[in-house]
């Protein structure tokens, strides 16, 4: 349990800020953040470019260490791990959904939903299994053999939320899923976290500026400036 008292509790963060050196220079791009998530959220952080956005779902991905402060998530305090720790956290689980889908270009959809377990030691067979599985999830088992380039930007995104989903994570973690889509496409890939959300009670955390997606949000939250608050009326 992340906080050791409440089992619902997944992320538990306490002071938590992040500052990066630009020559003799420093940015703040998270001070002083707390935040507790509980399994099944689908909580939307929303904030302008710059606002730190982006390095806070790092932290929580364990793709980068904070400055200061703590931060546990699923039980692992990713202040204190090894690097080593941190590659198998996020191999265990973390599902990272980003703007521009970071698909391989030569490779088809099933095999980019497939590349992570294979990654992970998965068998072959058992890996495209699996991965076939997850693209009926998104609705694209249809589209199995098709690369990004013979996809829709909506298809892609698709097979990327397929390829986080792959690994069964306990969190999602999405960076302006959407801001690459026209309006349609968007309210698609909306509705599809949030059925698979409820459906699958998987918790995501997406950042965004995209105010729509507020309409998903089982709670929200503003980040400006490095500073994190609630989001009222959400």
């Amino acid at each position: 349990m992340a906080n050791g008292t409440d089992p619902s509790t997944l992320i538990e963060v306490a002071g938590l800020g992040k500052v990066y050196r630009r020559g003799s220079d420093e940015v703040a791009a998270l001070r002083n953040v707390h935040l507790s998530v509980s399994k099944g959220e689908f909580l939307v952080i929303v904030g302008p470019s710059g606002s730190g956005k982006s390095s806070l779902l790092h932290l929580l991905g364990g793709i980068d260490r904070p400055s200061q402060g703590s931060l546990r998530v699923n039980g692992v305090d990713l202040v204190a791990a090894s690097q080593a720790a941190l590659t198998r956290f996020r191999r265990d689980n973390i599902g990272f959904v980003f703007q521009f889908y970071n698909l391989f270009p030569s490779l088809n959809a099933l095999d980019n939903v497939s590349l992570p377990l294979l990654a992970g030691g998965l068998g072959w067979s058992a890996a495209r299994q699996r991965g076939a599985a997850m693209l009926e999830q998104v609705g694209l088992a249809h589209r199995q053999k098709h690369t990004p380039a013979q996809l829709s930007g909506g298809e892609q995104q698709r097979v990327a939320i397929a390829r986080a989903l792959v690994v069964e994570p306990c969190v999602i973690l999405a960076d302006e899923p959407t801001g690459d889509l026209d309006s349609a496409s968007a309210e698609h890939i909306l509705a599809l976290m949030r059925d698979l959300n409820q459906r699958l009670a998987l918790t995501f955390i997406v950042a965004t500026h995209n105010l729509v997606l507020l309409k998903a949000a089982s709670r929200a939250c503003r980040l400006v400036d490095g500073l994190l608050s609630p989001l009222s009326g959400a």
